[in-house]
């Protein structure tokens, strides 16, 4: 409970000599210097370093943060930096500004919207998987970065313009990669960005090539919407063509950010959902049985479509226990914006709390086995007995993530196709390397061998 961490005068404070263990937190390990941090220290620790960071692994202080007092906070710097990518979207907006944009883009996201969608999600597995061969090891990671690619591309720009995206996805990736290095979270130092380095000055180059593509697919979707039925059914002719409660609409810079975050967060967090998925499922054979039964008993041979999701329930348990182990959004980060009481603490503007899903979902005083991969752990209460945030892969309050229904839909359809399809067979380590960006990446590729359905 809260008042029990503010029994305490102040949040803990690891000791110098621990410092061997902390400059984790600040590189490649952090993940690792995460999870320390709060099992040595607690639930609401402060660096010692000259900064207002504080860690947080408490749910009921996360609800706290994210839901009770969410008026008070802002992203943190990372996420303001994440600005240099995809400019003032959704993800990194703030204010009044913040919550026209997500009025706007809520009708994109009702239940007729992710109708239409459905078959394009399995469509793009079905010809993804219409290229693969019984008895081959495939970079799984790369085919399911593919198969999201062609997702976002054809519900974002429609058919007629995915094609012109269609290496927008590997721009973006490349880009999110340097960005990555920017942010020192790739095990060396770099220059911060405004250092005319090689390095910053190929990054700048890379990001105004994406915002040039992105805004040549507007300026044809504009003219495409004057002579056609602008409701097209397309994120992006919805995005140009929303209004306001005041009759307002987008600026072309406007539709370009939202654009950008649509398909970074459509694209790449679902891609490393189902990455992680299969890996765990190759890892756990009697885990994918049990998993291509159901497909057998619910759907037979056919396809899967909007309706079947709600019987595919271990599915469903596969993704739930997939992103409570791999949790693309790995971390989340606030800036308070005034001073305020945080967790029965009174702390300054301009503290900053960094809160981990990645450490909160392997608590083992809620979790049994925390590292085990047990996707039937779901099939109880488990989620209604669970403190609020005791997980959170999509986030929560205000700002939880627009497109999570999107998101979860299209992780199921994708998984049930793909094992429909095949079987998923070890082909590397067991234990995966990973690299924690803006997301939480693996490091090199995953190979998986694929087998004949069983």
């Amino acid at each position: 409970m809260v008042h029990v961490v503010a029994e305490r005068a102040r949040p803990a404070r690891p000791p110098w000599r621990d410092f061997g263990h902390l400059h984790r937190l600040f590189g490649s390990d952090i993940l690792d210097g995460l999870t320390y941090v709060h099992r040595r220290y607690g639930d609401f620790v402060r660096t010692r370093l000259p900064l207002q960071l504080y860690f947080v692994a408490d749910p009921h202080v996360i609800e706290e943060i994210l839901v009770k007092k969410a008026e008070a906070f802002h992203k943190d710097r990372t996420s303001r930096l994440l600005s240099r990518v995809i400019g003032n979207g959704l993800l990194v907006n703030e204010g009044e500004s913040w919550r026209r944009q997500r009025r706007l883009l809520q009708p994109a996201f009702h239940q007729q919207q992710l109708q239409s969608y459905a078959s394009l999600m399995v469509d793009a597995i079905e010809r993804a998987a219409s290229g693969w061969r019984a008895g081959e090891v495939r970079n799984v990671h790369e085919d399911m970065m593919g198969v999201t690619m062609r997702i976002v591309a054809g519900t974002l720009f429609g058919a007629d313009l995915s094609a012109s995206a269609s290496d927008l996805g590997g721009v973006i990736s490349a880009l999110m990669e340097d960005f990555t290095r920017l942010l020192g979270l790739a095990g060396r130092f770099r220059p911060p960005p405004w250092v005319p380095t090689p390095a910053n000055r190929r990054f700048r180059r890379s990001a105004d090539r994406v915002e040039a593509v992105v805004l040549e697919l507007i300026e044809a979707r504009r003219k495409s919407m004057a002579v056609t039925d602008p409701a097209a059914g397309d994120l992006l002719s919805l995005l140009i063509a929303a209004r306001d409660e005041q009759g307002g609409t987008m600026t072309d810079a406007q539709v370009r950010d939202e654009a950008l975050t649509l398909f970074l967060a459509g694209h790449e967090t679902t891609a490393l959902a189902l990455t992680y998925a299969l890996h765990l499922l190759a890892q756990r054979p009697e885990r994918q049985a049990r998993l291509a039964e159901e497909l057998r008993a619910t759907l037979g041979d056919r396809p899967p479509a909007l309706a079947d999701l709600e019987r595919l329930r271990f599915t469903e348990m596969v993704l739930l226990e997939t992103m409570r182990l791999y949790p693309p959004a790995w971390a989340l980060g606030r800036r308070a914006t005034r001073p305020l009481e945080v967790g029965g603490y009174r702390l300054p503007e301009g503290a900053e709390f960094v809160m981990s899903p990645w450490v909160v979902h392997r608590d083992p005083r809620r979790f049994d086995e925390p590292h085990a991969f047990r996707p039937e752990r779901w099939e109880g209460d488990l989620s209604q007995r669970l403190p609020r945030f005791a997980y959170f892969p999509f986030g929560g309050g205000p700002r939880v993530c627009i497109g999570n229904r999107f998101a979860m839909i299209e992780a199921k359809l994708v998984l049930a196709r793909a094992l429909q399809r095949f079987h998923f067979a070890p082909a590397g380590p067991a234990d995966l390397a990973l690299l924690p960006s803006v997301t939480l990446r693996p490091r090199g590729p995953v190979p998986l061998r694929l087998e004949p359905s069983r």
